[in-house]
């Protein structure tokens, strides 16, 4: 169960930065041809994940799927740093670990932006030696 929450989090995160991305294209062109922005997207409750060789829906109350969402949104908008971004997603999943599934450890989320932000800081490191 855990790890379907931690899926549906992190899918949270990355539909709100995508969708984000979409709209933001969408508005530009209606503003640059006279037309009505649309309007922006919403998050969902439901995210399709992936559990073996079947899919499955994994629901998660709307506060913290409604959250996810507007973090990879900000995100998306440079509104908020990576390192800003997974600490804020990592409170959210403090507390739904804690208060909905009663977990003694945490799971950590956004794996993916942990280790772009390793991959990047290796990089820079090894740029700095040059």
């Amino acid at each position: 169960m855990s790890m379907l929450c931690k899926a549906h989090l992190d899918k949270s995160f990355v539909a709100g930065a995508e969708q984000t991305a979409a709209w933001q294209e969408l508005a530009e062109k209606a503003i640059a041809n006279g037309k009505k922005i649309p309007p922006q997207p919403e998050p969902s409750v439901f995210q399709k994940i992936k559990a073996g060789d079947n899919d499955v829906f994994v629901y998660l109350p709307e506060e913290y799927a409604h959250e996810a969402y507007l973090l990879g949104s900000r995100y998306q908008r440079a509104e908020i740093p990576a390192i800003k971004a997974i600490e804020t997603m990592q409170g959210l999943a403090n507390q739904l670990c804690l208060y909905e599934l009663s977990l003694s450890e945490p799971f950590q989320v956004l794996q993916f932006l942990r280790d772009e932000l390793g991959q990047s800081s290796v990089n820079s490191s090894t740029a700095d030696l040059s």
